[in-house]
């Protein structure tokens, strides 16, 4: 993991002279109000407007068998207080192989009764389940995207630097279905400057959502997790974001983000599929509070 970290920030170095010096500028946060600015250009997926209003809720599948993620997927899909469904690939017990996860996806997508769906094969080097070669992620990823499942695509922006990986890439977008590029630091909550770096590089690789999840050791990793936020969404982002501090001390991040500028929370169902995630129903209910307080 730490080869994948100094990869990820190596390329953000090289990536930031060509978007420019101002991408790494820390300034100071506007006092002028909180709301984010309206240039972002939401999303819309099946009705579900990411990116503007309340941030939305989003529930991982995180079963080990196909007929255990059917069976929790009818139960997400009749949920009210869940807006999204994002399935864990990596979670599967034959994640590795393209066609039993395909077989998996339209049953899946039938099961949460017209929620958006986001695919996500989470690498062991970035917190997932399984280490996967890029060719073979790639692989099984591009078998999904033929069954026709699947509104949004996570890709790993570390993975981008191989042609398999950012073929996929472009195969998603061409077929209508959005990409969220991500970066996941599990040891480290990076500095601001890095941070929204990060967020930077994965908009100028065409990401549609540009997601980071760091884990703060006190409460300054916070809010520097909070700041990089709000710097990217008020100087830079013009689309999706989701960010968020994990374990407990990270839990504001997920609570409040909209206050900032992520667009998406994770809530828990059971077991989480990350450190610090809020059960979905007490999750939701906070999300509504915090909207209506900064709509005023």
């Amino acid at each position: 993991m730490q080869r994948r970290q100094a990869l990820a920030l190596g390329a953000v170095a090289g990536i930031l002279p060509t978007i420019g010096a101002s991408a790494v500028a820390a300034t100071p946060a506007s006092t002028s109000g909180t709301k984010v600015p309206v240039r972002t250009r939401p999303i819309v997926i099946r009705d579900v407007e990411i990116g503007a209003g309340r941030t939305k809720t989003i529930v991982s599948l995180i079963e080990m068998t196909p007929d255990a993620v059917l069976s929790r997927a009818r139960l997400l899909g009749s949920m009210g207080e869940v807006d999204v469904v994002e399935y864990r690939i990596d979670f599967l017990d034959r994640a590795l192989d393209p066609q039993v996860v395909a077989a998996t996806m339209r049953p899946v997508a039938d099961a949460i009764k017209g929620k958006p769906l986001v695919v996500t094969f989470r690498t062991k080097a970035e917190g997932g389940q399984k280490a996967i070669a890029p060719a073979q992620y790639a692989a099984v990823y591009q078998a999904i995207l033929q069954t026709g499942a699947g509104d949004l695509f996570d890709i790993e922006a570390a993975l981008l630097s191989d042609p398999a990986v950012a073929a996929l890439r472009t195969s998603v977008q061409a077929a209508g279905r959005k990409v969220i590029l991500s970066h996941h630091d599990f040891a480290v909550t990076p500095s601001v400057e890095l941070m929204v770096g990060l967020l930077r590089q994965q908009q100028a690789l065409g990401a549609d959502i540009c997601k980071l999840a760091v884990m703060p050791h006190d409460t300054g990793d916070l809010l520097r997790l909070l700041e990089a936020t709000w710097i990217m969404r008020r100087d830079h982002g013009d689309r999706p974001l989701v960010t968020m501090a994990m374990g407990g001390i990270g839990a504001v991040s997920r609570l409040a983000g909209e206050a900032f500028g992520s667009a998406l929370s994770f809530g828990a169902l059971g077991d989480p599929s990350a450190p610090g995630q809020v059960k979905v129903a007490q999750l939701r209910d906070t999300l509504a509070i915090v909207h209506d307080a900064i709509a005023g």
